[in-house]
């Protein structure tokens, strides 16, 4: 019997990843460099909208700012697979995760939010998405999302 593929493991969890999204910068969206990949912080953006904005315990419940994570994990592995010409299983590891989230002043439940993207990566990549982490309070984000999820991942 084979091994469940990391397409496999999309389909079950019924998650079709979208196009990546273009820079909206003077930036590129992942750098290869070895056989690591850096990719560019990813927003939560779904059909080319943004799909959450504010400050999270104001406009914004910590319910929907994990929501906001987990698309910004997703639009991570959207850029991932493009940066492996579109095969996933070259993932070896997802090495770091790095979460802002935009948050009222006093607001600590940071690794809440990020925990949203972090299960999805051990979701679709099993062990390999096991990942060390950074979960960030800033007072604000681009275009004013709730939260912004760099990666370091390393391939085959």
């Amino acid at each position: 019997m084979s091994a469940e593929t990391v397409e496999n493991r999309l389909q079950k969890l019924q998650i079709d990843l979208p196009a990546p999204a273009a820079p909206v910068a003077n930036y590129v969206p992942f750098v290869r460099t070895g056989n690591l990949i850096s990719i560019s912080g990813q927003i939560p953006i779904k059909g080319g909208e943004l799909a959450f904005t504010g400050v999270v315990g104001k406009d914004v419940s910590v319910e929907d700012a994990c929501k906001a994570a987990r698309l910004c994990a997703t639009n991570l592995i959207a850029q991932m697979k493009a940066a492996c010409d579109g095969d996933l299983e070259r993932v070896v590891r997802v090495v770091k995760l790095g979460g802002f989230v935009n948050g009222v002043d006093g607001f600590g439940q940071q690794p809440v939010v990020i925990n949203a993207a972090s299960d999805l990566m051990v979701d679709v990549f099993g062990d390999k998405g096991r990942h060390s982490r950074s979960a960030v309070g800033v007072n604000g984000l681009p275009m004013g999302v709730p939260v912004e999820i760099d990666a370091l991942v390393e391939i085959a």
